[in-house]
């Protein structure tokens, strides 16, 4: 008897002020029927109207309703018979991007939702610029509250040519987009009968269809050593391997020393495998004695990580405390944590929460980093203030500056 396998999508919602993306993910899941019945009477009994408030299906916090804006990153888990779903739905406001961020760095598929009425504002824009920051590998326009443009085709239209001519600029491969009504339903879960000039997609068919990325198991080889655990004479190296696969006779390469080794043993679980694919965690045995210890990383394949101390970024601030040039923090990329001083921040004298930018770094010591285009775990890392240990920054390493991030 054959096994069906269901995959899994990670994605997230972005939009301006009151463009309905609340109501356009509540309107997702009560028609993909992913709402259990007791839920649907809270958020019912909450609401104000005559019918359920559906945006209230993910501002789901009382200071968030009383303030009637979307303020935290909401996850929410649900599935098709097609596929499963993790969405991350973003709060929209300009002061929130650092939540935006938060919830898009993982994600494999973005929303960016714009009011037909308004076209693409400051917001949109900015939402763009995160989704190409992060290399985000597919975005979904999704233009919104066509039933209050009279279902125009020819606004519609005019909205998507508006973004286009910006997507280029903000970092996007591309965009597809989708003609809805979140409050009434069009082309959310069912196609609309007033738009029967819309050929596309469903923005739940798009998500259905839609590849996810390919397996990490593809990818090259990168173990960061987490522990080192010590039998006697023997030291098992433990972690999780982020990207690849290793087998038991594999030469490998410890970075940042350059020694190099062969696999001698895995043991996933307590049990002895021959070969470990991304993401699991193990602990790998080497057949020499090596000086490896946590924060090391150990690679195989002919795709070797850029080993430097010279980093450059591109970067979203995250904290209240303004990032300055000069500035001496932590930076902490998989298992490794390294001091390191801010040389540049693209022109600018300083990043205060929420801006985004780029980055020049300079580290104590060597890290094997990956451009965040070939891995967005390898190719990532904070900024922390050495004082307090408090997450300063977000940042992605790029040997080609991404375009419209200064603001």
């Amino acid at each position: 008897m054959s096994t069906i396998t269901i995959d899994t999508l990670r994605f997230a919602t972005a939009g301006s002020v009151d463009d309905g993306k609340s109501t356009l993910v509540g309107r997702l899941l009560h028609d993909s029927k992913s709402i259990l019945t007791d839920q649907l009477e809270a958020v019912t009994r909450a609401s104000r109207g005559d019918g359920p408030d559906l945006a209230l299906l993910t501002d789901g916090l009382r200071a968030e309703r009383e303030q009637g804006i979307t303020i935290d990153v909401a996850y929410r888990y649900f599935a098709t018979p097609r596929r499963r779903f993790i969405l991350a739905d973003t709060p929209g406001h300009v002061q929130y991007t650092r939540n935006m961020v938060t919830g898009a760095s993982t994600a494999e598929l973005a929303i960016i939702l714009v009011d037909a009425r308004n076209g693409v504002v400051e917001q949109t824009l900015r939402h763009a610029a995160v989704a190409g920051l992060l290399r985000v590998p597919h975005v979904v326009l999704a233009v919104n509250k066509m039933d209050l443009v009279g279902y125009e085709q020819a606004v519609f239209e005019r909205v998507v040519e508006e973004f286009a001519g910006h997507a280029a600029e903000s970092g996007l491969p591309g965009f597809t987009p989708i003609a809805v009504s979140a409050l009434a339903g069009d082309n959310v879960v069912e196609r609309s009968a007033h738009m029967d000039w819309y050929a596309g997609p469903t923005l739940q068919e798009f998500l259905e269809d839609v590849p996810v990325a390919a397996d990490p198991a593809d990818a090259p080889a990168r173990f960061p050593v987490q522990y080192v655990i010590r039998h006697g004479d023997d030291r098992l190296y433990a972690g999780q391997l982020v990207s690849g696969s290793l087998r038991v006779g594999d030469r490998v390469t410890v970075l940042p020393s350059g020694e190099t080794s062969e696999i001698a043993a895995i043991d996933a679980l307590g049990r002895s495998v021959e070969v470990a694919y991304a993401p699991q965690s193990v602990g790998v045995r080497l057949a020499d004695q090596r000086d490896v210890s946590r924060g090391d990383m150990i690679t195989a394949g002919p795709d070797a990580p850029a080993l430097t101390r010279d980093v450059q970024a591109a970067v979203c601030h995250l904290a209240d405390r303004p990032l300055r040039v000069g500035d001496r923090v932590l930076l902490r990329h998989t298992t490794r944590t390294v001091k390191a001083v801010v040389r540049d921040l693209g022109g600018a004298d300083g990043l205060v929460a929420n801006d985004l930018g780029r980055a020049t770094l300079r580290t104590a010591e060597p890290l094997a980093l990956d451009d965040y285009g070939v891995s967005r775990r390898t190719g990532a890392f904070i900024l922390i203030d050495p004082a307090d240990g408090a997450t300063l920054t977000a940042g992605m390493v790029t040997l080609t500056a991404l375009p419209g991030l200064n603001s």
